[in-house]
């Protein structure tokens, strides 16, 4: 590990610069489409069967896509500087021009004002949902290729998650947000006359994922934890109407994809943040058959996408990363169970000495366990902390590649990664122990942790917090709330009122969102007690803020009205705003000029000796 802090700069510069590849899609022909940010930002690429590379994409924003099947085409998914208003278009790769050559792409569905997110493909046709209609609500829009005729298949209002059309076409099954926080209702659609049937109950307390259909389209299987603590992985029969559990662990959730051919379900377990995976039986009629990705790391879930089949089943692929190695795809083949790692040609070997955590349980006052990862720098460090809180709050902090951790582990600092109340991956109980009313308890697991510092050894005179989106929102409320315990604060997009969040985030996720923070009608009085800006006048640490400029779901004021409320006070804190970034940074230009100084002023203001000193600044920086 370097030791100067020149060296510590240009080993987190290192990390930074390994590019990240997600798996997209998958064909029987031994193609693989991914994401890679080898250029700057994601953009599309296709792996040959002999492993040639070609880029497809050239966008200013983010791009997902999907193989259309039948044909050598792909469907593209992309906005524009972070904005996640998302446009489809299409990519006809039936003449290559050669692998320099970025083959033509088509608008398809396109109108900046609105997001249309890319549902399903089929090959005569795409489904994608779209807020058009009145800004707020998500329609499920069926689009014929030849045509371009489109059909509403679904407008029943609100927020649309997860989306599966049934092979013959008379189905689909959607997932949307429901009454309680952090829940999915099941939706049954009929295409043929567009009756809709409530497969769970509005008010029921669960939540279901990734559902997939069987091939004759007799029915489906979803991940749920419906009647249960964990999610399972469960069978709709459409005839019966009837449910059956197909893979269930009473210890761990469960999520699962079943195989086109309907031979095959591929399960991830979730085990405190470690996810592994297993094709299965569907007929359970034999012995799993693990995925031999190496131990401690995450082929699924949270921020990776969702593992794909292709359309025989004969292959699949999937995103795997861990604390010691980064974002990289994997192309699975059932036949010989050979694995294929797909990563960036000529991309910089990432630097040795990364070190894996180790896993606690820390008390807290009333009771419960805060499941956490310790990552230990390899001389011990000098007794500084840093802890990492991620965002949602219906999130998991993984066993998984986080270049900042790294970074700040080389740095001397042990870092802490709770997954506080209100995470998900450890039951309904403990992700539920966070909903509105009960917000300020997720807060206080951070004062929990901090008194369980010198168990660890560590000086809790110089102990800081960082974190973004919710995360954000957790580092100002530590600040706020409990002001003698932080000696610092990195915050990214994250939350400074609960009230003005709710007031000005984009229309179409103010009602999703109040389900899990309480509403502005029944609940802005609890709203503004447990805003960190409500307690600005308790904050004295110093603070370093960054920001998107186009930021759909936190607005940049968020940011704007904290860096000013702190400034008027005295208090060391930095704003820096990126002019082409929306909920985070997802390109490398920003991320290498914004977490190299992050950590830098958490090194500053770490030190032994260091107190709640500085010079205020107030930078907007704009990165074209």
């Amino acid at each position: 590990m370097p030791t100067p802090a020149t060296s510590m700069n240009e080993f987190l510069v290192s990390l930074l610069r390994v590019p990240a590849v997600a798996a997209r899609d998958v064909d029987d022909e031994g193609r693989t489409l991914v994401s890679n940010d080898v250029t700057g930002s994601s953009q599309l690429h296709e792996v040959g069967p002999d492993g040639t590379w070609r880029r497809l994409t050239d966008l200013d924003g983010v791009a997902a896509g999907r193989y259309l099947p039948g044909r050598r085409a792909v469907i593209v998914q992309h906005d524009a500087g972070g904005n996640e208003r998302g446009q489809l278009s299409l990519i006809d790769m039936s003449e290559d021009a050669g692998p320099d050559v970025l083959p033509p792409l088509s608008p398809l569905v396109h109108d900046p004002a609105f997001v249309h997110r890319l549902a399903g493909v089929r090959q005569d046709r795409v489904l994608y949902l779209t807020n058009r209609r009145n800004g707020v609500d998500f329609d499920l829009v069926s689009r014929e290729l030849g045509t371009g005729v489109e059909t509403v298949l679904y407008d029943g209002g609100g927020y649309v998650g997860e989306v599966e059309a049934s092979p013959d076409g008379h189905w689909v099954v959607l997932t949307r947000p429901n009454a309680p926080a952090n829940s999915m209702q099941l939706l049954l659609v009929s295409t043929l006359d567009g009756q809709v049937e409530e497969l769970t109950a509005w008010a029921e307390h669960t939540h279901q994922s990734t559902p997939s259909w069987l091939p004759d389209s007799s029915g489906f299987v979803v991940s749920s934890n419906a009647g249960r603590e964990f999610t399972a992985v469960v069978r709709f029969d459409l005839d019966s109407r009837a449910w059956t559990s197909l893979v269930a662990d009473d210890e761990h959730d469960l999520v699962g994809w079943v195989s086109p051919s309907g031979e095959h379900l591929l399960v991830a377990t979730n085990d405190d943040g470690a996810v592994g995976v297993a094709v299965h039986p569907l007929d359970g009629a034999g012995d799993p058959r693990p995925i031999d990705v190496p131990p401690g790391g995450c082929a699924a879930l949270n921020r990776h996408p969702d593992p794909v089949w292709s359309a025989s089943g004969r292959a699949l692929a999937l995103t795997f990363s861990s604390p010691v190695e980064p974002l990289y795809a994997v192309r699975y083949d059932l036949a010989s169970g050979s694995l294929s790692a797909l990563r960036t040609p000529g991309a910089p070997a990432f630097p040795p000495g990364l070190v894996q955590p180790e896993s606690h349980r820390v008390p807290t006052p009333d009771g419960e366990q805060i499941p956490t990862f310790v990552f230990r720098p390899a001389d011990g460090g000098d007794g500084s902390v840093v802890l990492v809180v991620h965002g949602g709050p219906e999130s998991q902090s993984l066993r998984q590649w986080n270049p900042i951790v790294a970074g700040l582990v080389a740095q001397g600092h042990t870092v802490l990664v709770p997954n506080v109340r209100g995470s998900t991956g450890y039951g309904r109980r403990w992700y539920s122990l966070d909903d509105v009313r009960l917000r300020l308890d997720s807060v206080a697991d951070l004062a929990a942790l901090h008194d369980w510092l010198p168990s660890l050894g560590l000086d809790p005179d110089r102990a800081a917090l960082y974190g973004g989106s919710y995360g954000g929102y957790m580092v100002l409320a530590g600040l706020a709330f409990q002001p003698a315990r932080w000696a610092a604060g990195v915050d990214i997009v994250g939350i400074a009122s609960l009230v003005t969040f709710l007031e000005n985030t984009s229309d179409y996720r103010r009602s999703h969102r109040e389900r899990e923070y309480g509403s502005l009608a029944a609940d802005r009085e609890f709203l503004h007690e447990a805003s960190p800006l409500t307690r600005v006048e308790a904050m004295r640490a110093p603070l370093f803020v960054i920001h998107g400029a186009n930021d759909p779901r936190v607005p940049l004021s968020e940011a704007e009205q904290i860096v000013a409320a702190l400034t008027d006070r005295g208090v060391p804190c930095e704003l820096r705003v990126y002019a082409d970034e929306g909920h985070g940074l997802a390109k490398k230009a920003n991320q290498l000029d914004a977490y190299p100084a992050a950590l830098a002023f958490l090194a500053h203001h770490l030190a032994k000796g260091d107190g709640v000193t500085g010079t205020v600044t107030n930078i907007k920086e704009d990165t074209e």
